[in-house]
């Protein structure tokens, strides 16, 4: 599937890493959300990603956004992962890879690697209802993503 600016995204429901069931519709009644798609907890780039956005939580929250980050890692895995970096927003487990393959972001074969089924650096800006208003995708997992652009498409998002 092709996820389209201006396009109504799929909604889903995921673990995090407490093992509660969160769908987007509970993140969408809070503000603006960024989906933060990542191949692997732990992974140097992922940890830098995660670690960005963290740093500026504040910058989003302060224009009524938030970030949920998901990958394939286990909830297990997810866990010890915030807790190691101090993740103060969500992180949902796709194990199952359902999610991944429903926003389009699933990259099989891992380059390099013949790891099979991981997400794709993406990151999606979705208003509160659920109108895709942003969109950035790598085949390059070496890739981090336009950082200061997600933000400023936080900002300029209609609540």
């Amino acid at each position: 599937m092709v996820l389209r600016i201006g396009q109504r995204v799929p909604e889903f429901s995921l673990p995090d890493y407490n093992k509660q069931q969160r769908g987007l519709a509970e993140f969408l009644q809070k503000g603006t959300t960024t989906l933060a798609f990542f191949p692997f907890a732990f992974s140097g780039v992922c940890d830098k990603e995660m670690c960005t956005f963290r740093d500026g939580l504040s910058r989003i929250s302060g224009v009524g956004g938030q970030i949920t980050g998901i990958s394939v890692d286990s909830l297990f895995t997810l866990k010890v992962f915030a807790q190691t970096y101090g993740l103060q927003f969500p992180l949902l487990s796709d194990f199952n890879k359902k999610v991944t393959k429903l926003y389009g972001v699933l990259q099989d074969p891992w380059v390099g690697y013949g790891y099979r089924g991981v997400a794709k650096r993406s990151v999606f800006v979705v208003d509160m209802k659920g109108i895709l208003r942003y969109k950035w995708i790598t085949d390059v997992p070496s890739n981090e993503p336009p950082y200061e652009e997600v933000m400023a498409a936080v900002a300029k998002t209609p609540r």
